[in-house]
């Protein structure tokens, strides 16, 4: 196929390699083509050189790279979606596929207008690998895979023929789920991460500083397990009162075998690929303090935490926790927090999928 990625970050490099391996014309579209080349080396957590994926083409030049593409995978974070969008959205041509990875962050509406010109959108519930960058533009690290995977797609009737193409992908099993919904509501970064960020960091005012940049998940606490299962059974609850199959929605307590703060926590730290990640702070004179402008605040709170919250006041499902833990991220940044507006009634929301 020709395949374009659009987003040279960790995610967006690995699939560049892996599908340019698997005999795919690849082109990567990317803000910064001069760092790159074509060849991408992928090595493992001990610096073992896994594989090398040749690409066809690295432009910044979006058009080309959409209108020439039979599928055009998404790898930027959400709070991106919109001004991407805005110049993916009218160069789409009926039959096109577009994929958001992960699908999360509300894409379904971002991206509504590909459906519209007669385009496949689909998404992935989550990531199918952890990878992160070694040298942008030339080599990225893989440090873990996904046993499965979950597709969902508009229209929904795609679905099954898509997930076993994405399956050829990256030989990772890939499970059609029944709408795009239940890849919205995926609790994977909209509660994970939220969750943990509102514990750390609740206690933060204007001239805190941390005497370092803690470790996100191997410094994982109790606190942050209740907060993240009580945030994920409030989800739970919204899933069952949804008119449509939402049973593709797991639990983090299912995902993660862990039904008690303590065993959540023994298990979040214990994850091999999660170790050595450092939280989203920056240093400042003194020590360090959270940094409300990286993805794990920009993308996670107001383009997935605020879509579980909206969805949940539109069907009426009461949501302490999730709005606990979103209140104090809007009272952190104030106006900063321009996200994800719920628009139209039950009944539009269902059509979409």
């Amino acid at each position: 196929m020709k395949i374009t990625i659009i987003g040279g970050g960790n995610i967006g490099t690995l699939m560049a390699a892996e599908l340019a391996v698997k005999g795919h014309r690849v082109t990567m579209c990317t803000s910064e083509p001069a760092l790159w080349r074509k060849r991408i080396d992928v090595y493992d957590a001990e610096d073992r050189l896994l594989l090398q994926g040749e690409l066809e083409e690295i432009t910044s030049d979006i058009k080309a790279a959409v209108q020439e593409a039979e599928l055009i995978w998404i790898t930027l974070p959400a709070h991106l979606f919109r001004e991407t969008a805005a110049k993916v959205c009218p160069l789409i041509r009926e039959g096109q596929y577009v994929g958001i990875v992960p699908g999360t962050g509300g894409a379904e509406f971002t991206f509504r207008e590909v459906v519209k010109r007669g385009g496949i959108l689909l998404g992935l519930q989550r990531v199918h690998g952890i990878a992160r960058l070694k040298e942008r533009g030339k080599s990225v690290y893989m440090l873990g895979r996904k046993k499965g995977l979950k597709l969902g797609t508009i229209p929904a009737s795609e679905c099954a023929a898509l997930a076993a193409m994405t399956e050829s992908f990256f030989d990772i099993p890939c499970t059609p789920v029944p709408n795009y919904l239940s890849v919205t509501l995926t609790p994977s970064n909209p509660i994970l991460h939220t969750a943990r960020l509102y514990v750390m960091f609740k206690e933060y005012r204007e001239g805190t500083v941390y005497p370092r940049n803690f470790l996100f998940y191997e410094e994982w606490d109790d606190a942050s397990s209740e907060m993240l299962i009580a945030c994920d059974g409030e989800l739970q609850a919204l899933c069952e009162v949804i008119p449509m199959d939402l049973s593709a929605v797991e639990s983090l307590c299912d995902y993660y075998e862990s039904r008690t703060a303590d065993a959540m926590t023994r298990k979040i730290r214990s994850i091999q690929a999660f170790k050595g990640l450092t939280s989203p702070m920056k240093q400042v004179q003194g020590g360090w303090i959270p940094d409300f402008h990286d993805r794990y605040f920009i993308a996670d709170f107001a383009y997935g935490l605020k879509i579980i919250k909206e969805l949940a006041v539109m069907y009426g499902v009461d949501t302490p926790c999730i709005n606990q833990v979103w209140e104090w991220y809007a009272a952190c940044v104030g106006e900063a927090a321009d996200s994800f507006v719920l628009e139209g009634d039950k009944a539009g929301v269902e059509r979409l999928y």
